[in-house]
């Protein structure tokens, strides 16, 4: 993950949402479990992999997540909303990459990075992302994102 990630406002990224922080969500020093930062980041992934109004997946495809990397930056606590933002960085022949961030309040609580591929669902092996998928991934990348 850049140090770039750091700097992004909400507003950088082409797909938001939100979610609310449950009363047990908390640890026992009260604030949002680390854990559950991480989903979090799947509130946003999905929301963003799964947009109606723009499908990624063809008929017969679908995603698994390669990797996760979240930087935890700020504590959040109960009670609110966090908002996520999620943006691509990267996209692959089979996979992509998305960064996001989690705010709380307008301050950044952690940013991630998460590898996705795409697979055949009935071999459950990785495929390549469809033209019409890259496509719409490469009009979703954040204006920030390494080119290669």
């Amino acid at each position: 993950m850049n140090d770039l990630s750091a700097l992004r406002p909400l507003e950088a990224y082409p797909s938001r949402t939100s979610t609310d922080i449950r009363y047990a969500d908390l640890d026992r020093q009260g604030h949002v479990n680390n854990a559950v930062f991480a989903t979090f980041s799947e509130v946003g992934r999905v929301a963003f992999m799964y947009d109606p109004a723009r499908p990624l997946a063809t008929e017969g495809r679908s995603f698994v997540i390669a990797r996760l990397q979240i930087d935890f930056r700020a504590e959040l606590f109960w009670p609110g909303s966090v908002d996520i933002g999620t943006g691509v960085v990267r996209v692959g022949r089979s996979s992509f990459t998305l960064a996001q961030g989690i705010f709380k309040d307008g301050h950044l609580a952690a940013t991630t990075e998460a590898t996705i591929a795409m697979v055949d669902k009935e071999t459950r092996r990785s495929t390549p992302l469809p033209p019409a998928t890259v496509e719409i991934l490469q009009g979703l990348m954040l204006v920030d994102a390494p080119q290669e």
